[in-house]
This record gives C-alpha cells, structure tokens and sequence, in this order.
C-alpha cells in the first residue's frame, strides 16, 4: 500500500516536535523553581534548600540535554522535509531563529557549566547569578519560538512579493495578535509541568520511603505553585480564545464541533464529529453554554465549519485534543487545590494520612506533558491546511520525497524517540529512588540508615 508522502512528513515533523517540545516544557519552568531553591538557599542558610538544588539540578540537566538534541534534528526538517517554507517565509523565520541563539543559547551555554558545576568552584553569588542567567536563557528561547509560531498562525507586518514574505516591521512581525497570549499561556503551562513534576518525584520519594527535609519542602513549593498557576491557566486560557476566535474562526468552529453559523450555541462536552455527515454523533450539550464561554454573550455568533467552504482543519483530532487539554487542566486545579490543602493545614501530620494525596500526585508527575502535546496538537492542527494562516498552504511547501524515503525516515525517528523517552523515566525513576540525606544525622549514622534501607528491601524482595 502507497503512503502519501505529505502526510508522512506531516506525520515524522508532528513526532518531532511531539516528543521535543517535552523537554523545554520542564526546562523553562524548572530553571526558575531551581532559581528560588538557590535564592531560598541564600537568604536562609539552610541546607536542605540547597540539597534540593542539587538533586533537581541534575534531572534538569538531563531534561535540558534532550532538549536541545531533539531541537536541533527538528530545526534540520525545515531543509530535508519543508524547503518551501523556508524558500518563501526565510526573510522571516531565519532571522527569528537567529535571534534565538544570539540571546538564549549565548546565555545557556554561557553559564550552565557554573550552574552544574561552579559548587565550591565559584562565590555563591556567582554561582545564584548564573542559574538566573539560565532561566532568562531558556525564557528567551521560548519567546523567539513562540513569536515565530504565533507569526505563522496571526501573520502580520510583511508584505508579500512574487509570494516571497518580506518584513515591513519586526516590531509587527515578533508582537503579533497572538503572541502576547501564546508567550503567557506557555509560560505558566511550563511552570506547571514542573509543578506537578516536582511534586510528583517527592510523592515517589515519599511513598518509598527515601525522603528527607527536602522533599517536602520541594512538595509544598510544588504545591503552592499548583494552586495559583492552574486556575491562572484557566484563565489565560480564555483569554487565548477569545484571540483565537477573531483570527482563527475555523480552528474555534473544529475545537468545539460548530457546523452551521449560529447564535446561542450550545456546549458540547462529549461527541463524535463526522467530516462526511458534516455533523456531531452522539453529542452531549449544554443549551447556550457554548456563545457564553466563547463569546462571553449569551447570544454570541460562531461561525460554523461549512462556511469555511474546506479550508477548516481535520475537526476529530482538534476536538478531541480540545477536550483532553480542558480536561487534564480542570484535574490539575483540584490535584493542585487539594495538595496545597493537605500540605499546608498540618505540616507535622503523619504521612500514613495522607497517602492518597502521594498516590494522586504520583500519578499526575507528568500531567503538564498530557495538557501540553493537547494543547500543541490544538494550535498545530487547527492551523490547517495553512502553514501561514490564509497566505500559505502547507501542501505548497513540502519536499518532493518518496513516500518510502519520508517512512524510513519516519520509523527510525520514532523509535529513536521511545526509546530515549523510556531511558529518560527510567533515569529519572532511579534518581528519585535514591536515599536523601538526612541533615540530623552524622555521617554514621547515614551509612548505618543506608545499610538498615538495604536489609529492608532485601527482606522485602525475598
């Protein structure tokens, strides 16, 4: 059977950006949190703020790391797999990226040696400035990358000649309508992902019995963090959609499953939308619902998907995309309302109690990956069939490959990517597997604890 070799490469760049927009999700928002452990460190004197840097650091070096090797093999797919974008949308996008390694990788690469490493090396003011140089660093990069994709969802200030894309003003061009919306929305969704992340290694930890002080100081900072970024993520979220529904109608009409244009729209928590019927099997609404959270009137106008006469994108795979970020965001509030109530009611309350709050948030370590691809799959598929919004179709600028040439391709990506993704929770499972050291305890009585640990679990094992 022959594959269409656009959908192919539709598919490898999707497995691409899928498994490394993971990373600096966790990087961008866990380089401050490492910040305030450092700062924590510093203002107060103790220690276990500092063995909290020093384990976390560790995870975000490996995180970091994958990062940036994934980015770059995604970056190389603009030349083997989309030449035509950069051919027509070069002046633009080259520039962009450019400004992205004048300004955050300078800075990474820079001082992350002293942040790993500069322990007993450097001042610990050395060492505290270099780490917030880091987080500035991958600020930065998310800044220039999201300024370039919200450019190529709501394009602005550039003019076109002979369909080449040419700037009329970069101020125009990196504040477009979008962006200010994007940048917040992916900003608190990283702080998020390492959150959860960090609440949910302590939970670990916890159960396991191997934490120390830290580890519930780590828990209640994650818990806090929780608390205010997700019900503030609800709310830049609507913000976001109502930016969305006066430039990108159509991806508003796919997300909630809207066929014909109509006031007082109903919401729909649940169907099956059907491209060939052009209607919503099964759909479970809500009368009105729909124009109030969208349009924030009663009897606010959507513009249903067949007046976009097929310029609209595939409405399955955003409407159920749509309904997974919701979701995942509504459960991240309650995780992160009820963990910031347990963790901060009684701080000396016995753990045996509170065993099913360490279950639930062991279980959600990695939610902010969930809501994350969700929402990227969202903002990426709805874009279709554009790869600039309304000016340029995506099917204008991929490479004349085989179809069997972009499948090998294909496949040895994706298994390249499983596998670095399996090593990379092991690694982690392993790291937080590891005893803390306790700071009540003379280095005998740690060696003595580690020896009883191990008889435990070799008893346990037999």
């Amino acid at each position: 059977m022959e594959f269409d070799p656009f959908l192919l490469a539709r598919l490898q760049f999707a497995a691409n950006i899928s498994f490394h927009i993971l990373f600096p999700t966790i990087t961008i928002g866990l380089c401050w949190v490492l910040f305030y452990f450092r700062l924590r460190y510093t203002i107060s004197g103790d220690k276990a703020w500092e063995y909290a840097y020093f384990f976390w650091v560790k995870i975000f070096a490996l995180s970091f790391a994958l990062g940036v090797v994934s980015g770059i093999t995604m970056s190389f797919q603009f030349g083997t797999n989309w030449p035509g974008f950069m051919e027509k949308a070069g002046n633009i996008a080259g520039p962009l990226l450019g400004y992205e390694v004048l300004t955050a990788f300078f800075l990474e690469a820079s001082f992350l040696g002293i942040m790993l490493f500069g322990k007993n090396r450097v001042s610990n003011r050395l060492h505290l400035t270099s780490c917030a140089l880091v987080a500035v660093g991958t600020s930065f990069s998310a800044f220039w990358i999201l300024s370039l994709n919200s450019w190529m969802q709501t394009p602005t200030g550039f003019r076109l000649e002979d369909g080449v894309f040419y700037v009329d003003s970069w101020w125009t061009v990196i504040f477009n309508p979008s962006f200010p919306y994007r940048l917040a929305h992916m900003f608190n969704a990283s702080l998020l992902t390492a959150a959860f992340l960090i609440m949910g290694v302590s939970a670990w930890r916890a159960m396991r019995k191997v934490d120390g002080p830290a580890t519930w100081k780590v828990m209640r900072t994650g818990a806090l963090m929780a608390a205010v970024l997700a019900p503030l993520q609800v709310w830049i979220g609507d913000l976001h959609g109502l930016n969305t529904l006066e430039h990108q109608p159509a991806k508003i009409a796919a997300m909630e499953g809207v066929w014909e244009t109509e006031s007082n729209v109903p919401l729909t928590l649940f169907g099956f939308p059907d491209e060939e019927e052009r209607t919503t099997h099964m759909a479970l609404k809500v009368p009105g619902l729909g124009s109030l959270i969208l349009t924030h009137e009663w009897d606010g106008e959507l513009k249903g998907l067949n007046d976009f006469d097929g310029d609209h994108p595939p409405v399955a795979p955003v409407f159920w995309a749509f309904r997974v970020m919701v979701g995942m965001g509504v459960l991240m509030v309650l995780v992160g309302w009820w963990a910031a109530w347990r963790l901060f009611r009684r701080r000396d309350e016995n753990r045996d109690a509170q065993i099913w709050l360490l279950r639930a948030l062991s279980v959600m370590t990695f939610a902010g990956w969930v809501a994350v691809l969700a929402g990227w799959y969202v903002t990426e598929i709805g874009r279709q069939p554009w790869i600039v919004s309304g000016l340029l179709r995506t099917s204008e600028v991929v490479a004349d490959h085989s179809s069997a040439t972009v499948m090998g391709t294909l496949l040895g990506y994706v298994l390249l990517y499983v596998f670095l993704l399996v090593s990379y929770i092991a690694a982690l499972r392993y790291m937080a597997t590891k005893p803390a050291r306790s700071l009540s305890l003379t280095p005998q009585q740690r060696a003595m604890k580690a020896e009883q640990a191990d008889d435990e679990q070799a008893e346990g094992e037999v």
